[in-house]
């Protein structure tokens, strides 16, 4: 973990007490690495709650390899299943959250704390999260749950009143830029430096566009920003036809993310006027690229429609 000591430390100086709480809600923007402190955290209860420096003393114990193995029995992670076409489903269902009952009917087999991950708890329909809501308000004996929410305003009050919370913090570029040199260390020095403006304090982002191919989209898309009027088109049509066919699958998927997060990077520095311009500018490119892939869009056609509306800054 880079960048998160208060946040370990915290959580570390409720477990010196006889009584800590038994639901942790961890919230903040995506990509920070609050799942990953779950999963660390879960692993140093697991173990015994082994000394040293943040989690570590737990890295190499046996409760960390049944969890990466995922045959520990006292943890578990709820996240969203698979339909029957392999796909994810839309929310975590009631169903899983009942599958949990059984873990909560026995004491724990090997460990001196059972532990459940919801990941995200933002994904829970409303019959899931009353399920859980029942769990949390009458919690079994040595249970801990981690709720892992990015929007914790969406989830039911009652939720987030019976979970103590800890509140994650976007990192500094160089926290950002040590984490890619230590998870990514093939990236150029200029790929990673593009990956860490875009990531804007959030590893996990920088680390999801850090394959082949989406550093350069980036400075494509930068350049676009900045065209002058009579290029733009031309170069909003170039993009387009390098972001067709299916095996720019990963791109194409990638821009949709970041052409309206490069509108809403470049409203947040505007007044006026010309923020009012740049913020419908970032609404009707969020709405064309929420629906690109739900509503089969054509992807040359979206790609060059949200082209130019990147295209639009330079005149703002």
């Amino acid at each position: 973990m880079i960048g998160h000591g208060e946040q370990i430390g915290a959580f570390k100086q409720a477990f010196a007490g006889d009584r800590p709480h038994h639901g942790w809600l961890l919230t903040g923007p995506q990509g920070l690495g609050k799942a990953l402190f779950a999963r660390q955290a879960a692993i140093w209860l697991l173990a015994g709650k082994p000394g040293g420096e943040d989690f570590d003393g737990a890295t190499a114990s046996a409760a960390a390899s049944l969890v990466a193995a995922g045959s520990h029995p006292d943890f578990r992670r709820l996240v969203r299943s698979e339909d029957d076409k392999g796909k994810l489903r839309a929310v975590i269902r009631v169903d899983e959250v009942r599958a949990l009952q059984p873990l909560f009917r026995q004491t724990p087999s090997i460990a001196n704390w059972r532990i459940v991950i919801v990941d995200s708890a933002d994904e829970m329909n409303t019959q899931s999260a009353n399920a859980l809501l029942k769990n949390l308000e009458e919690p079994p004996e040595q249970t801990l749950f981690f709720l892992i929410s990015h929007m914790p305003g969406r989830l039911l009050p009652t939720i987030r009143s019976r979970c103590r919370t800890l509140r994650f913090n976007r990192l500094s570029d160089v926290a950002v830029a040590a984490i890619l040199e230590s998870a990514a260390p093939e990236l150029d020095e200029d790929d990673r430096a593009t990956l860490v403006r875009i990531a804007e304090g959030a590893p996990g982002r920088a680390l999801r566009f850090a394959e082949s191919g989406i550093p350069a989209l980036v400075d494509q898309l930068e350049e676009l920003a900045i065209s002058p009027p009579a290029a733009a088109p031309a170069r909003a049509q170039a993009l387009a036809r390098s972001l067709a066919g299916k095996a720019n699958t990963a791109r194409y998927e990638a821009f949709l993310e970041l052409a309206p997060a490069m509108i809403a990077r470049a409203a947040r520095q505007r007044h006026g006027p010309a923020l009012v311009q740049a913020l419908a500018l970032w609404e009707a490119s969020t709405d064309l690229a929420g629906g690109a892939v739900a509503l089969s869009l054509d992807p040359a056609q979206v790609a060059f429609d949200l082209g130019v509306k990147v295209a639009a800054l330079a005149g703002r």
